[in-house]
């Protein structure tokens, strides 16, 4: 079976959905959740990882934009 370029983009785009949700998962919100014993405390500070997947999908959504604005620029 082959795949289209469309089906390809779409395979590559969900493995790395999976990814990153698994490395948000197990980087970020595993050890949040574990640093406190209070359920609220654990609720808290699993509201407050979102703010910190925030960042890092800001840096990548800035990254990716300055990339793709130098791309005619960057010489390898």
């Amino acid at each position: 079976m082959t795949l289209s370029n469309t089906e390809i983009t779409y395979v590559i785009a969900a493995a790395c959905l999976l990814a990153g949700t698994a490395a948000y998962v197990g980087w970020i919100l595993v050890p949040a959740w574990k640093s406190y014993s209070r359920i609220w405390e654990k609720f808290a500070a699993a509201f407050l990882t979102l703010y910190v997947a925030a960042a890092f999908m800001g840096i990548g959504i800035v990254g990716g934009a300055a990339l793709t604005y130098f791309w005619d620029e960057i010489r390898i």
